[in-house]
């Protein structure tokens, strides 16, 4: 599925935004979440993921913020990349190692190429600042498109969370 990918590209450009994203959606019963990942649709877990997200949108605009292919960074972008893929996978009844396999994936390619577009089209502006903007809004926007196709998904396939109940 290319949409468990672009998550994984997502939060290899901002680690928490697809989860928290996600975590929003299986709160409000849009994206249904059971078995391993109950604990992604309470309200406590959005929170948390929303308050992450934000600082990170913060840190990212600093100066003296790492890499994020340097290994810290890069491991916990494979590990949310995993999470995230594996969220969007069990919304749709998708198996579990298959949302990790492209979350991961995407994760490293949201990491490295990121990396390198924001290098270029900072150099080609001139700015850092702009150009993280950009990434920031490009990371926020595409998992709010996935989560919503996903949760269009489950609806048209009968998994929507109302037919558990």
């Amino acid at each position: 599925m290319p949409f468990l990918i672009l998550i994984g590209v997502s939060t290899g450009m901002r680690t928490m935004t697809a989860t928290a994203v996600l975590c929003w959606f299986a709160y409000l019963q849009l994206l249904p979440q059971h078995g391993l990942l109950f604990w992604t649709g309470m309200l406590v877990s959005a929170i948390v993921f929303t308050v992450l997200a934000l600082g990170e949108y913060v840190g990212d605009t600093l100066p003296t913020t790492p890499n994020r292919t340097a290994p810290g960074p890069l491991a916990a972008r494979i590990v949310f990349g995993a999470l995230a893929g594996s969220m969007a996978a069990r919304g749709t009844m998708e198996p579990y190692a298959g949302g990790v396999i492209f979350g991961v994936m995407g994760a490293l390619i949201g990491a490295y190429g990121g990396m390198r577009a924001r290098l270029y089209f900072a150099k080609l502006v001139g700015r850092d600042l702009p150009v993280a903007l950009a990434e920031s809004a490009l990371a926020l926007a595409m998992p709010l498109f996935i989560a919503y196709k996903l949760h269009t998904y489950a609806v048209v396939a009968g998994f929507a969370p109302w037919k558990w109940m």
